[in-house]
């Protein structure tokens, strides 16, 4: 699969940035020594975490070289390196894994992130934040332009997996916290038009459903894909469009 574009997902970074904001301020550390940005794209939530702990040692995990460079180029005093969230675990001492919008990519994420929270010292934290949209339009039309061409029989397993009822992950990981907070956050973002939601979904969600076509089949797809988004998302009095965007954050402390 082609690498991460950081251009293209921080073309919208206020907006993705937003909800990891919301989860650092929701993490119940007053501080930490040793703390882990798990999924840390180019570096925007890495950058957070060092303004909350300014006197850990933070350290930004990613699997993609690009999106690794960029961090490195956003915060050089900060250590960054690739890593598997599949197979990954903290180190001992480790006082916070983070990880905002990450674990929803990691198909047995149910068994991971357990795994996860006991490898954590006591009062340890894992904060989560994963896309709950998979019913939204924007990921129901991907999949039925993707079901509707001849590209159909290549795309019919791009889809991720719907993220399992909350009632599923508190009894995956309650066992072993000491706290646990589930939450959802429906998020209405203001985008300039319908051309904007497709640019927002090319860097994350639509990477899958474009990365196995040619260059004219994925122009025929997003041309399809724009033309259903414009009916699905009308344009506000101002012309603008509201990208609602519903989101689950999970504290869990060890």
């Amino acid at each position: 699969m082609p690498d991460w574009s950081p251009s293209t997902y921080l073309s919208f970074e206020d907006e993705r940035t937003r909800p990891a904001r919301d989860l650092v301020a929701q993490v119940p550390l007053t501080a930490a020594q040793r703390v882990v940005d798990m999924g840390c794209g180019p570096g925007n939530s890495t950058e957070l975490l060092v303004g909350r702990y300014p006197d850990a040692a933070v350290t930004g995990l990613d699997s993609s070289p690009a999106m690794l460079a960029a961090a490195r180029q956003r915060l050089p005093q900060v250590q960054f390196a690739e890593a598997d969230a599949n197979s990954w675990m903290p180190e001992p001492g480790t006082d916070l894994v983070f990880a905002n919008a990450t674990y929803q990519w990691i198909p047995e994420h149910l068994t991971v992130l357990p795994k996860v929270v006991a490898a954590l010292p006591k009062g340890g934290v894992l904060a989560v934040q994963m896309p709950d949209n998979m019913a939204e339009p924007t990921h129901q039309l991907m999949r039925d332009v993707a079901a509707d061409g001849l590209w159909a029989a290549r795309l019919a397993d791009a889809a991720r997996a719907p993220l399992p009822p909350v009632a599923t992950y508190y009894e995956a990981l309650a066992p072993g916290a000491s706290r646990l907070e589930i939450w959802h956050t429906i998020y209405n973002h203001v985008l300039a038009g319908p051309a904007a939601i497709v640019e927002w979904v090319k860097g994350t969600g639509l990477r899958p459903f474009l990365d196995p076509l040619s260059a004219d089949e994925e122009a025929d797809f997003l041309a399809r894909y724009l033309a259903a988004i414009t009916e699905a998302y009308p344009a506000t009095s101002d012309g603008k469009v509201l990208l609602r965007f519903p989101r689950l954050f999970i504290v869990a402390v060890r």
